[in-house]
């Protein structure tokens, strides 16, 4: 596809950042776990929701708008945490958080984001959300909580569905998730030569052996080989509820928890002081074989019963899937693919045109549903929902002390 195609789609933006990225670094995004059925079922599960066409209803004036927390956002979307999405454009978390800040959406910082809390508070219009995975070293983990509360950051996520690293064998295959055969390193050198814009703008200009948020804890990284090295070492994969109790104590702010896929386990996330949770799978990224997250929403939403905000990533792609996971109980959902590629493309500008996509859209597409206001947006929306995404009966949660539920980086 030529540069000269304006991007109006997931796919063009996907395509596009192809074209650009060395083969290492677009897979890495691109890819799932395993043989990828959960990837492809985040997706897949979408349409088989239909929402409720209405026609004479009075549609002139959208609202999009959105309270979460206290806070009002532009629409029911937000940016997700993406791992070194400063690979992608040089200081790409800075250059994200411009476009999402300027367009009145949420934006969540990465624990291992190229670009520190303080580069990102500098270039963001508005707070921030931060994103937090777990080190042994329980007091640099409280020094990162400070420094997004310093920072001005108006929540705090903590992702917990990476217990142990997961077989990406996309990543595999081009070297990026370990130490690659001679020849598998060759055929890297030369992909990565042949990318002249990435080499100019990354790998020149962009200081990518930073990682901000860990500099300090592995000063002297030079590459990815140490930054994964320092992980294997450090990220700490024996932690459980109280330790989730542990950061409700250190963080003034909301805390929500990502990587719910289970009814039971959101029940134990509110018992253990979240105030929200995201219905995720990582994105196809963990374990194979999983329930799509939009599948599970409605047995989640249920168990939660009202008492922390839900939301939800993995296979949104447009403003439909948004509606679609408003009507099953989401009041928000998170894109990480769909700015991560939009970044890589076009950079600042390409998430920004990204955003205003959705936005577009789900102006169109409340209107042709019979609404004017996207808060309005409930079960009567639906036409039609698979019936064994039962919403269940509320699960009552276990105790957070006796529960064990453990994180590692991805």
């Amino acid at each position: 596809m030529g540069r000269s195609i304006v991007a109006t789609t997931f796919e063009d933006d996907r395509q596009r950042a192809r074209q650009r990225l060395p083969r290492q670094l677009f897979e890495f995004i691109d890819g799932g776990s395993f043989g990828e059925e959960t990837l492809a079922a985040n997706r897949n599960d979408f349409a088989r929701v239909h929402l409720r066409q209405r026609v004479l209803m009075d549609v002139g004036n959208a609202v999009l708008d959105t309270e979460i927390f206290g806070e009002r956002f532009a629409l029911p979307l937000g940016l997700s945490p993406v791992g070194l999405a400063g690979l992608m454009r040089r200081r790409g978390e800075a250059q994200a958080v411009r476009a999402a800040t300027a367009a009145g959406v949420p934006f969540v910082l990465s624990t291992v984001s190229l670009c520190g809390i303080e580069e990102v508070a500098a270039a963001a219009a508005r707070p921030f959300w931060f994103q937090l995975y777990f080190l042994r070293d329980r007091d640099y983990v409280a020094k990162m909580i400070g420094r997004a509360q310093q920072a001005g950051c108006t929540a705090l996520v903590m992702t917990v569905d990476v217990p142990v690293n997961s077989p990406r064998h996309r990543d595999a295959q081009t070297g990026m998730g370990g130490v690659p055969s001679a020849l598998a390193r060759a055929k890297v050198v030369a992909d990565f030569s042949r990318r002249w814009p990435w080499l100019r703008d990354v790998a020149v200009g962009g200081r990518p052996h930073i990682f901000g948020n860990l500099a300090a804890a592995i000063p002297d990284a030079r590459g990815l080989a140490d930054f994964r090295s320092f992980t294997r070492a450090n990220w700490d994969n024996a932690i459980g509820w109280k330790d989730v109790a542990w950061v409700r104590d250190q963080w003034d702010g909301p805390l929500v928890i990502k990587g719910i896929l289970d009814p039971q386990d959101a029940a134990a996330a509110v018992a253990a002081g979240a105030n929200g949770i995201v219905v995720s799978n990582h994105g196809g990224r963990q374990l194979d074989g999983v329930a799509s997250s939009i599948s599970m929403l409605p047995a989640i939403a249920n168990a939660v019963g009202g008492r922390a905000e839900i939301f939800l990533d993995g296979g949104v792609r447009n403003a439909i899937d948004v509606l679609r996971a408003r009507a099953l109980g989401a009041k928000a959902c998170f894109v990480g693919r769909p700015w991560v590629l939009a970044l890589a493309a076009d950079g600042e500008a390409g998430v920004a045109r990204m955003i205003e996509r959705f936005r577009i859209e789900m102006i169109s597409a409340l209107g042709l549903m019979g609404l004017n206001d996207v808060a309005d947006v409930g079960a009567e929306a639906l036409a039609h929902v698979p019936p064994e995404w039962s919403r269940g009966e509320a699960a009552a949660a276990p105790p957070p002390a006796r529960r064990v539920a453990t994180i590692a980086g991805e």
